[in-house]
């Protein structure tokens, strides 16, 4: 018999479950960075909105934008004296009215997001997705066909805003609870920080999609990523698979002793019995994954099961019962403050550069892409310490700890030039990026399955967007501030930013046990298989100054908690 081919090999390698569970990752992966893909554009188009230019001097570039747009209706303005923009945004009081324009949006979300997890709970995952991505694509692109029917309303774009904000809180409670059908606990923090880096990436995408029209016609840096929204939209209807028992397949990384036999039998979960452990009940996880003679799972419940007296018959979680979670609250304000900072960054930063480094719309919105590419790294260190160190919480702190003296070196140093701007857009989008990342992704998943809830699976949609909901507050606070403060200059823009990441700090500095619930039981140890006790002190002063009275083995910190 001849040799496989290494590509085969390589194929037949991976059981299905993994293949399965890979397609899972890559798929909405690409479904969260379709969205902000579309919310990027805003933040290019602001800087050809309103132009710099001088007495009743109409800008050149309104006469190439003309030609290149072809069809482009001609602009009649009767009560604007200059050509210094698109009104109502050409007049001096512009910040304001392009904050206001954040503010709709990122409010709208905020409020949409609180009802966003309660509704997903309770609807099939991949229609409420497909409903929602398929109304942000219309949204987006009618925003952009203000440019094509010459509209200058500023209530057109502010509604547009407002509705496209609501549809799009459908994305983050759906594609989180997906994630955590498919992967267990163990290196979700590495798992979900890799996969977080579709924030920085549609960011990313976003910015040379829309840069590439904003001088010409800058409605199509709106109408093309609509499309492509939509088009994703499709695809998740299509193919989206909302948990692995559809298909039965487990939820947690499988071994399978013969990578070439392909039936369902096969797949199952293989741990070594050590010695000491046979009279131990099976981890709740692990329970679900045991296939029973090939024909059903032990456990038929969705996500990590956990012991409970209710059995399967639980029904979604209540808003006040999320609540009741320990470290939901804690998490949520610590959240607030981050996003506020990560926001106006997504929001401003362009503008930011343009005025700074005198760059044109376009390569400022290039140059912004060094902030998500941060990003992407931060997420990703963020989730490989918080599982080396089992401590999200500590490592959140210690992010946050270094951002705002990062903060304070960026304001001063990128007026320096251009080189010192982009060492500190990747450091500043590392350490803002990290935080946020992680508190959206694994804590919220953690969280999510706590063993308050006693086995009930129907809380993850609702503790997601509760946690993520409450930071959208921050995140519509950020730009509106940021269009408020930046006319008295861009300095005061980063105290407040710094400001806003101390008060992140503080939050997170509250996660003591006895806001989980009272003093922590302890908890077997997940690495050397020995008991931790939990002390009265936050865990990011323990992390840094190693002074409170957390108990490792071999002298090491260790929380009560993760």
């Amino acid at each position: 018999m001849a040799r496989l081919p290494a590509g085969i090999r390589f194929i037949v390698s991976f059981s299905r479950d993994q293949w399965y569970r890979a397609f899972i990752f890559v798929l909405t992966f690409l479904l969260y960075a379709s969205f902000h893909l579309s919310r990027k554009p805003i933040s290019i188009v602001k800087g050809e909105l309103h132009k710099h230019c001088a007495g009743g001097e109409a800008e050149p570039s309104f006469s190439g934008q003309s030609s290149s747009a072809g069809h482009r209706p001609p602009r009649q303005l009767p009560d604007n004296e200059t050509d210094c923009g698109w009104a109502p945004f050409d007049k001096n009081n512009y910040q304001q009215l392009l904050g206001a324009l954040d503010y709709s949006f990122l409010c709208a979300y905020a409020i949409g997001m609180y009802l966003s997890g309660i509704i997903g709970e309770r609807l099939p995952i991949r229609y409420y997705l497909t409903f929602g991505m398929l109304a942000s694509g219309a949204f987006t692109s009618l925003f952009g066909l203000g440019y094509f029917y010459n509209i200058h309303s500023f209530g057109f774009y502010v509604v547009t805003q407002i509705l496209n904000g609501l549809v799009q809180t459908t994305g983050w409670p759906s594609v989180v609870t997906c994630l955590s059908n498919w992967f267990g606990k163990g290196r979700r923090g590495l798992i979900m920080g890799a996969w977080n880096s579709h924030t920085s990436v549609g960011n990313i995408l976003g910015s040379l999609i829309a840069g590439y029209w904003v001088s010409t016609c800058w409605g199509l840096s709106f109408i093309v990523p609509g499309a492509i929204v939509a088009a994703m939209g499709i695809v998740c209807f299509l193919f989206l698979i909302e948990h692995p028992k559809d298909i039965r397949c487990s939820s947690t990384l499988s071994m399978h002793s013969k990578g070439y036999e392909n039936t369902v039998d096969r797949f199952r979960l293989h741990k070594p019995v050590l010695h000491g452990e046979k009279s131990r009940p099976l981890d709740p996880e692990m329970q679900c994954l045991l296939m029973a003679d090939g024909k059903s799972s032990i456990c038929p419940s969705h996500v990590v099961v956990l012991p409970g007296d209710s059995g399967n018959s639980m029904t979604a979680i209540s808003f006040t019962g999320a609540l009741r979670i320990p470290g939901v609250i804690e998490f949520s304000l610590c959240l607030l403050f981050a996003k506020l900072v990560s926001y106006t960054f997504l929001f401003w930063l362009p503008l930011y550069i343009t005025s700074v480094d005198h760059l044109d719309a376009k390569k400022a919105g290039e140059l912004s892409t060094l902030f998500d590419v941060g990003g992407i790294f931060g997420g990703i260190l963020a989730g490989v310490i918080s599982d080396r160190l089992e401590k999200r919480a500590s490592t959140c702190g210690l992010m946050l700890l270094l951002a705002a003296p990062t903060l304070y070196v960026f304001s001063s140093v990128s007026k320096m030039g251009l080189e010192a701007t982009i060492a500190m857009l990747l450091l500043s989008g590392a350490l803002v990026s990290g935080p946020y990342a992680l508190i959206t992704t694994a804590v919220s998943a953690d969280l999510g399955t706590h063993k308050s809830l006693k086995g009930n699976a129907h809380a993850l949609s609702t503790v997601t967007a509760i946690i993520d909901g409450t930071g959208s507050v921050g995140a519509a606070l950020g730009p509106l501030l940021a269009g408020l403060i930046s006319p008295s200059g861009w300095s005061n823009v980063f105290y407040m930013l710094m400001f806003a990441d101390a008060c992140a700090l503080l939050a997170e500095g509250t996660l003591t046990p006895e806001s989980r619930g009272g003093r922590a039981e302890p908890v077997p140890h997940k690495l050397f298989g020995e008991t931790a006790e939990g002390g009265p002190c936050p865990e990011w002063l323990a992390l840094a100054f190693c002074t409170c009275s957390w108990k490792r083995p071999k002298g090491r910190l260790e929380n009560s908690w993760y």
